[in-house]
């Protein structure tokens, strides 16, 4: 490193020459009485070293807390977000899911998990000024074969889902051309395609989502109940995979989960991350909860909801805990067309009739 172009005191310059110091790494990593020892500065004169070395190589100046609430810093502001093809649910996420992490969806059986993931497969095709990253989904099935039949109907329906599109826009997307099916049988065959078919997928540009349905089956099914160790040891290996495929690609990770009974009668060692009213709870245990950045609970409600001429359950999308969201909930339905979330000022026009 070039020492003079630093603001920095010709005999600092001099001493760093000497103590043969020759880049901004070994400065930045070594201790302020380490400086002292090696280049025989003073204190002061190591603390201007420091700070003309890290300001040299600091890509934007130090921002405070207050600026960030008043929105003075818009680079630092939540970047791009994967839309749910939806404004009620992306409201309900503030603009959807991000692109770094994990986001889970838990529910029971026939809650409606499956339809958010193939909505994601067909949102994430779209540019990214409509909503989303222009590129494919990796979709993970553990448990069912692919719903492929479901996928058609959702294709063939884009233009009801999202008429404000350009119809243009949505004749031109290959839909069913860049969704990459993966079926693995057993923990061996799933983290193979993690480790190793899912990343050459993301490195050339083919997809920028994965889905997991479901992250439960094979973790439940594989292992005893007196295996909880071994258990924890694959389940943590398999998030440190999903992570780095996140972090490194910039692509949401869609966890689906499964849910198991809530016991009754008083368990001090339970965590149910406030869902004390909840007959059940995400599947896996706090080993797998403190994997995932953002966990949503989908449940089935009593009711009938209509919408153009169809009828179909309520469902109640909620927000468990992220990072960058409050405690919140929406109303949604499965329709032909997609998920959709039910505005508030609908709510009152449904009718009021049971399941």
């Amino acid at each position: 490193m070039d020492w003079e172009h630093l603001e920095l005191n010709p005999r600092i310059i001099n001493a760093l020459k000497k103590a043969c110091l020759k880049s901004a790494k070994e400065i930045l990593s070594l201790t302020g009485p380490e400086l002292q020892r090696i280049a025989h500065l003073s204190q002061s004169e190591v603390k201007s070293l420091q700070a003309a070395v890290a300001a040299a190589y600091r890509s934007s100046p130090p921002v405070t807390a207050l600026q960030l609430a008043r929105g003075e810093c818009p680079s630092l502001e939540p970047g791009h977000r994967l839309s749910l093809a939806c404004p009620v649910l992306d409201d309900l996420l503030r603009g959807g899911l991000p692109l770094h992490g994990l986001t889970e969806l838990a529910g029971e059986s026939a809650a409606g998990k499956t339809q958010f993931g193939l909505q994601l497969c067909l949102s994430v095709q779209y540019p990214q000024d409509h909503g989303g990253l222009g590129s494919g989904a990796v979709y993970i099935c553990t448990e069912d074969s692919f719903p492929i039949k479901r996928l058609r109907q959702l294709i063939t329906q884009q233009s009801r889902l999202r008429p404000n599109l350009p119809q243009a826009l949505i004749r031109s997307l290959r839909f069913s051309d860049n969704i990459y099916i993966e079926h693995t049988a057993d923990l061996e065959a799933l983290q193979k395609c993690v480790s190793q078919r899912v990343p050459v997928l993301l490195e050339r540009g083919l997809a920028r989502l994965v889905v997991v349905d479901s992250v439960a089956a094979l973790f439940r099914t594989e292992f005893q109940a007196d295996e909880a160790i071994e258990r924890a040891r694959h389940l943590l290996a398999f998030s440190a995979a999903l992570h780095r495929l996140s972090h490194t690609h910039s692509a949401p990770v869609f966890c689906i989960n499964q849910v198991s009974d809530v016991v009754d009668g008083p368990n001090p060692g339970r965590c149910d991350y406030g869902l004390v009213d909840s007959k059940v709870l995400p599947a896996l245990g706090i080993a797998w909860a403190n994997q995932v950045m953002s966990r949503l609970m989908l449940r089935r409600q009593e009711g009938c909801l209509r919408s153009g001429g169809q009828t179909c359950a309520p469902r109640k999308l909620e927000v468990v805990f992220a990072p960058h969201l409050p405690r919140a909930s929406c109303l949604c339905g499965v329709w032909e067309e997609g998920v959709r979330g039910i505005p508030h000022e609908d709510l009152n026009a449904q009718p009021q009739t049971s399941s």
